[in-house]
């Protein structure tokens, strides 16, 4: 079975059906139903129920999952345990603002035995700072998302603040998020056209390592995607690494040689991860 990749990861408040819908027929990798910011106070509890039923109707043939409403609100514990009946056919719940890592044990424990991963999004200071122990506070954690707004409120940056003033944040997170085996995916860039800006902004945080990104429109589906996939020489290349350290291992060779290069165990990581990027693993 392969991982789940998520190049491209299209955010669609629940509370809106054709939205949602449209989003649920889309080439995004996963669709996100939102429960927090896109839904009012009011509507919570309808929106809790519509997407239910989405999860119900989507849920065996892509992957849905539902953005829950945050600890510092009225409705994580709800939301969560509506989750958790949910069973297989949600992909995860997505707890925004973590902060601890006693919320992600408690977020774990709501979701009890369903197979439903947990995804969070790190968007306040104290979740960047106590990264480290958030990312390994419980094993149920497939995915760390930047938020990218409500952190740059919080620390005085605007939106039109240059891609460089966040790199200590993304370095640090994606740091983190390794050492605990944990997919690092951006947050969404803050329009919803697909531009030399938002091309630019993936462009970076693929170099830097991450996994993927949110967006939220469709029109940025595709160029996503593409920036997020390995292409077809870099595929070509992770095959024949591995090939060339497995011919060795089973010669009982010391070592792998391949056009010139000396192979050795951190190639192999990132020929694997490559190849999973690629959907073959």
């Amino acid at each position: 079975m392969h991982t789940l990749r998520r190049r491209a990861v299209l955010v669609a408040p629940a509370s809106d059906d054709r939205k949602a819908r449209k989003a649920l027929a889309s080439a995004a990798d996963e669709v996100v139903l939102d429960l927090e910011d896109a839904v009012t106070p009011a509507n919570k509890a309808s929106a809790r129920a519509a997407a239910a039923e989405l999860v119900a109707e989507f849920g065996a043939t892509r992957a849905v999952s539902i953005r829950v409403n945050g600890f510092d609100s009225d409705w994580a514990v709800d939301d969560l345990q509506a989750c958790a009946a949910m069973g297989s056919a949600l992909s995860s719940a997505i707890l925004p603002k973590a902060e601890s890592a006693d919320q992600l044990r408690e977020a774990d424990r709501l979701l009890g035995n369903t197979a439903a991963r947990l995804q969070i999004l790190v968007e306040t200071p104290i979740g960047i700072r106590d990264i480290g122990s958030i990312c390994t506070a419980t094993d149920r954690l497939d995915a760390v998302i930047i938020g990218y707004a409500d952190l740059g409120a919080t620390l005085g940056r605007g939106p039109g603040a240059p891609q460089s003033v966040w790199h200590a944040i993304q370095d640090s997170v994606l740091v983190a998020a390794r050492a605990a085996g944990v997919s690092v995916i951006d947050g969404p860039h803050l329009t919803i056209a697909d531009d030399d800006g938002f091309r630019a902004a993936k462009t970076w945080v693929r170099d830097l390592g991450f996994d993927g990104t949110w967006v939220i429109h469709p029109a940025q589906i595709d160029t996503a995607t593409a920036i997020f996939t390995p292409d077809d020489a870099a595929i070509v290349d992770a095959r024949a690494v591995l090939k060339a350290l497995d011919d060795a291992a089973q010669a009982g060779a010391g070592a792998a040689k391949l056009d010139g290069r000396m192979l050795d165990e951190a190639l192999a990581v990132s020929a694997r991860r490559i190849l999973a990027k690629a959907g073959e693993l």
